[in-house]
């Protein structure tokens, strides 16, 4: 006779993660992992979010992958699917009517949140000059996580634009960003003109992001109610 208490069995499930089109096998996440993320959410501190998140998610993938090197697009949508699995396709949000910031209880279906700008054809290639160009990338939940917020708006669009260079073409030269010293990259950001700069921040405006449309009448004062939740943040409201 075993000495043991049982352990549940959770089935597994295939998703496709957006940017490349992967399938990989994973599985609900259980308790244990639950616990990290309402930890998370009663700190409302969206750092430690996202760190929960990366956390359940490597957790439950099954397939050989590391989440915090795929786009913040990638991991969103990858962690509303697990969380459609390991709690129900309904989640209860609580979004204030724009009319009287009345509390509506909502309940919104995860199996309908979508990523938007997907297959939007995007020319991350951008030129600067006649001798400079660059190539951007999607930032990724290992680029978010290099505490990229800063305390002025502007410097954090700066440090937004620094994590989505991907290489840089000087003349004859080809320079692989990662390479770079940090330091390096602020100075090159640093030293572009307004319209550069405004450029870049363009095409990387056209980022593929997750989104759900929320419409609702509020329950005091009757005013229609139309939002996007975007992003990871907007569905822990």
């Amino acid at each position: 006779m075993s000495n043991m208490l049982p352990r549940m069995v959770t089935p597994e499930y295939d998703m496709i993660v957006p940017s490349s089109g992967e399938s990989i096998a994973y599985r609900p996440y259980t308790v244990k992992e639950e616990k990290i993320l309402l930890i998370a959410m009663e700190s409302q501190d969206e750092k430690q979010i996202e760190n929960s998140v990366l956390a359940i998610i490597n957790a439950c993938i099954i397939s050989d992958i590391d989440a915090s090197k795929l786009t913040t697009f990638d991991v969103e949508f990858m962690f509303v699917t697990l969380r459609s699995k390991s709690v129900g396709e309904g989640i209860e949000l609580t979004p204030k009517c724009k009319a009287c910031d009345e509390r509506n209880d909502i309940k919104i279906d995860l199996e309908k949140v979508k990523v938007e700008n997907l297959n939007d054809v995007v020319d991350t290639h951008v030129k600067l000059t006649n001798d400079i160009s660059v190539d951007l990338k999607w930032a990724t939940m290992k680029d978010r996580n290099k505490d990229l917020v800063k305390e002025s708006e502007t410097e954090t669009i700066i440090n937004m634009v620094c994590a989505s260079l991907e290489t840089v073409y000087s003349g004859e030269e080809t320079f692989i960003v990662a390479d770079v010293p940090h330091e390096e990259v602020v100075a090159m950001v640093e030293s572009l003109s307004s319209d550069q700069f405004n450029q870049i921040v363009d095409v990387l405006s056209q980022a593929p992001y997750l989104s759900y449309n929320l419409d609702f009448d509020c329950k005091k004062c009757g005013e229609s109610n139309s939002i996007e939740l975007k992003g990871l943040v907007d569905f822990f409201q």
